[in-house]
């Protein structure tokens, strides 16, 4: 071997050692859910290999030993358990146990509404958090909005909570992507909108940015036509009681979800 093929060979090596290593990271962090299927076998006791899937209870039956609860353990502590339960029945004296992730069914995640791929996602770590659930579907679409919502049970309780995607990354408070658990269900919604009608260029419904103002959402439609008037601008909207309220703005004012601007036609 010439001197440039050993250090192609230690170049492919070494990749080789970070990518087996980076997958057994992955796997490490995982923790057993419903549905998984899973490789049992032990070291120097082929008879005793086999390949199951975890049960909705969490558990799954092994020769000797019978149902062992795995779910909510990560590989290495279903490993430990197993290899417990052998050395404890007396059927192996140092069982080595090495647990192989078939098929990842359990731990998943609902990704919902407003994205581009909308479906069921594995968490593949440990630290999976709602964003990566998010790239995982493809983001939000045009008319999706800014915050998440994502709803499961945490502690044995009901668990809901609104994430404001662009404000946690403008503030760099990313304590509030926080971590996905298995059953977990994240949603889009559609974006806020506002609406136009009257003489402008172009009336219609309109996604209400941040901080957006009057000014803004009227040039959204296009401006004014020839007959319009800012002097006849008035903005409906409905009330805390369900009232709809019509109001003479001003052009700096701030537009709110559902708001409906009319302008009228100048008579001079």
């Amino acid at each position: 071997m010439s001197h440039l093929q050993k250090i192609l060979f230690g170049i492919l090596l070494t990749f080789g050692l970070a990518l087996g290593a980076q997958a057994q990271g992955v796997q490490a962090d995982y923790r057993l859910g419903a549905g998984d299927g899973i490789k049992i076998s032990v070291f120097q006791n082929p008879d005793l290999t086999v390949e199951t899937r975890v049960a909705e209870s969490g558990a799954v039956t092994y020769p000797l030993i019978g149902a062992v609860q795995l779910g909510g353990l990560t590989i290495a502590e279903a490993e430990r358990e197993i290899a417990s339960k052998l050395r404890e029945g007396g059927f192996v004296q140092k069982p080595q146990i090495n647990i192989l992730l078939v098929q990842v069914k359990g731990n998943q995640v609902s990704v919902l509404g407003l994205v581009n791929r909308p479906g069921r996602f594995p968490i593949e770590t440990g630290n999976t958090r709602v964003t990566d659930m998010l790239a995982n579907a493809g983001g939000a679409v045009s008319i999706g909005a800014d915050v998440a919502i994502i709803s499961g049970i945490r502690q044995g309780k009901p668990f809901r909570k609104e994430i404001d995607i662009p404000a946690m990354f403008i503030t760099g408070n990313t304590e509030l992507d926080i971590p996905v658990a298995g059953g977990d269900v994240i949603y889009v919604h559609r974006a806020p909108v506002y609406y136009i009608y009257g003489e402008v260029q172009r009336a219609g419904s309109y996604r209400l940015e941040r901080e957006m103002t009057v000014l803004q959402g009227l040039a959204q439609g296009g401006g004014l036509t020839p007959r319009g008037t800012e002097r006849g601008l008035r903005l409906h909207r409905r009330g805390t009681d369900g009232s709809i309220q019509a109001i003479s703005p001003e052009k700096s004012d701030a537009l709110q979800a559902n708001d409906v601007l009319y302008v009228q036609e100048s008579f001079f």
